[in-house]
């Protein structure tokens, strides 16, 4: 037996893309090769080495950074769901189907791109994402961990990744250093990868926002966004033609009471814009309760639409994706505002 024969039926000698030099023993053995040739294989001093627990690399040196992540999502996947799937084709080269299995925390920041993350081939462990009730333990540098519902994954590099929120969510858990997560949070804000609200709602969810180090970079997050928020209204009204707005302003009832602050104001149409940048904090048992803070929004709006000033709600992800849309809104009410009653008087103040 030589240590470089070709694997039957379909030789693995060619293989160059990470997925395929990490297979699982039950795909070695599919290739035909059996059990004591591959413990010979994978001896000390032989061509192969065992990654992870049925799991093993198609070479002696080091896995690469992406090796780790396939062996890492191999020995997590369901088994009964085909790894790799049936002959690929020239135009369509087979990609590892991962049954219930996901990168999360700091590997999946790194696969999307963070700069605050450490490099993939430094990092001391990789977290996989699986279903709660799946009878699986942490081994070598895998860390499984563990939730009642998987998120929809995004394919990354061909990997599936946890969407961003619930990544950052399960890094900062293993944090400690305020700094970290500081850094995590802004880029993730400022490098457009999500918005805050998404991000506190998965802290909340995974009750992190009992630490005060996490919350005192939540409360860096969200004056983040908002300032990224106010930034792209800006662009917004340059961009797309509107009039210019006054900005930031506190509406007053002459010698009245405060109505309320709004983001922009269009005084002769009595328009008003307000960016919703609402983030859920509150614990698990309170997720059913009324939000507050909406009640806010919802009865400054009544009060001022009952003083005939349309006001408009903008969400800072509205004006990320779709910022052509909102304009058209915001233009709309614009125009409508001839086919209303005049509205009252009210003082405008800056904020």
């Amino acid at each position: 037996m030589t240590h470089d024969a070709p694997l039957s039926p379909r030789p693995l000698r060619h293989l160059s893309e990470a997925h395929r030099r990490v297979l699982t023993a039950a795909q070695i053995r599919a290739h035909g090769v059996g059990a004591a040739e591959l413990t010979e294989r994978c001896r000390p001093d032989g061509p192969w080495r065992q990654l992870l627990p049925n799991v093993v690399l198609l070479h002696s040196g080091p896995p690469t950074g992406e090796e780790r992540l396939h062996g890492a999502l191999l020995y997590a996947a369901r088994a009964q769901a085909p790894a790799v799937p049936a002959q690929p084709t020239a135009r369509s080269p087979h990609r590892p189907l991962y049954a219930e299995a996901m990168i999360t925390g700091l590997a999946a920041l790194a696969l999307y791109g963070f700069s605050a993350t450490p490099s993939l081939p430094s990092l001391d462990q990789v977290d996989v994402l699986v279903p709660r009730l799946r009878r699986l333990r942490s081994t070598g540098y895998v860390r499984i961990l563990r939730s009642p519902a998987l998120p929809t994954p995004r394919a990354v590099t061909g990997l599936p990744v946890a969407p961003v929120p619930r990544a950052l969510a399960d890094a900062v858990a293993g944090l400690t250093d305020p700094r970290a997560v500081r850094r995590l949070l802004t880029e993730a804000v400022r490098g457009g990868h999500c918005e805050p609200a998404a991000v506190v709602r998965e802290l909340t969810r995974a009750r992190l926002l009992t630490r005060p180090h996490v919350v005192d970079a939540v409360d860096s997050l969200l004056a983040e966004g908002r300032s990224i928020a106010e930034d792209r209204l800006y662009r917004m009204v340059g961009e797309y033609g509107l009039p210019a707005p006054v900005w930031n302003v506190d509406l007053r009832l002459p010698g009245g009471p405060h109505l309320g602050g709004l983001d922009a104001y269009w005084p002769d149409q009595a328009v008003a814009v307000e960016l919703d940048t609402r983030a859920h904090r509150q614990g698990r048992g309170q997720e059913q309760e009324e939000d507050p803070e909406w009640s806010e929004y919802a009865r400054k709006r009544e009060h001022l639409e009952r003083l005939g000033i349309t006001v408009v709600y903008i969400t800072p992800r509205k004006l990320r994706d779709a910022m052509e849309q909102q304009a058209a809104v915001v233009r709309t009410a614009l125009m409508a505002s001839g086919d209303r009653d005049p509205a009252a008087y009210v003082v405008v103040l800056p904020r």
